[in-house]
């Protein structure tokens, strides 16, 4: 395995005890938040393997929705999130689950508010890294290291290649990209990601494309 830097090995800054169980759940926290695009008003969590084991004893309950909140791995504030949860309106619930996954480190989040809901199953890989695995029925591999944009989209002939040409004609360069659909011909997901952050104008550009149904940014 090669990495980039030292934090790659020893973690990223946090509040800890645990940069799998705790850091990394604050972050596919706040992955979840970003893509939501708001603080949902409830929140199901489900534990699988170790988390739904150790998630008290190592913080992972009040990581996750710390990141809910929209709190960074070193947020103090992530100690007393699940009080700051309740103050804001949030109503959480944790479920512990059997069912054995691909992954030990592994959570799903179904969120949502009087103007919709959403559902995001991520993984903590270790040092702090995550992987998103699915986003509401599609299937898919976002780091939530990168700045990323995800389109969901009518999955159409020219689709792909027009989101493509808005990000080179703003000489943003795609670091990673994918395309997940349920059914051909039916709705279908990018997830992509890329070196710089997006401003306002490239989303609402990707957004007036036909077959377009809606855009998300995930910053990093």
């Amino acid at each position: 395995m090669k990495y980039k830097s030292v934090f790659d090995i020893i973690g990223p800054v946090m509040i800890g005890p645990s940069s799998s169980h705790t850091a990394g759940a604050a972050r596919i926290g706040r992955v979840a938040r970003s893509l939501f695009g708001r603080q949902p008003q409830w929140a199901d969590i489900h534990f699988y393997g170790s988390f739904a084991t150790t998630y008290k004893g190592h913080g992972t309950d009040v990581a996750i929705v710390g990141g809910l909140l929209d709190f960074d791995t070193d947020d103090e504030r992530i100690k007393s999130s699940l009080q700051i949860a309740e103050q804001h309106g949030l109503s959480v619930k944790f479920f512990v689950e059997s069912a054995v996954t691909d992954h030990p480190n592994t959570v799903k989040i179904r969120m949502g508010d009087a103007s919709g809901d959403m559902e995001l199953t991520g993984i903590s890989i270790g040092g702090g890294k995550i992987e998103v695995t699915e986003l509401s029925g599609f299937e898919l591999h976002l780091s939530g290291h990168h700045p990323a944009v995800l389109v969901v989209h009518q999955d159409r002939y020219g689709a792909i290649a027009a989101v493509s040409n808005i990000l080179s004609a703003h000489e943003i360069n795609i670091g990673h990209m994918e395309v997940s659909r349920k059914e051909a011909g039916k709705m279908a997901l990018m997830a992509i990601e890329v070196d710089q952050n997006l401003d306002d104008a490239v989303i609402e550009e990707m957004k007036q494309l036909p077959n377009i149904t809606q855009v998300a940014r995930v910053v990093d």
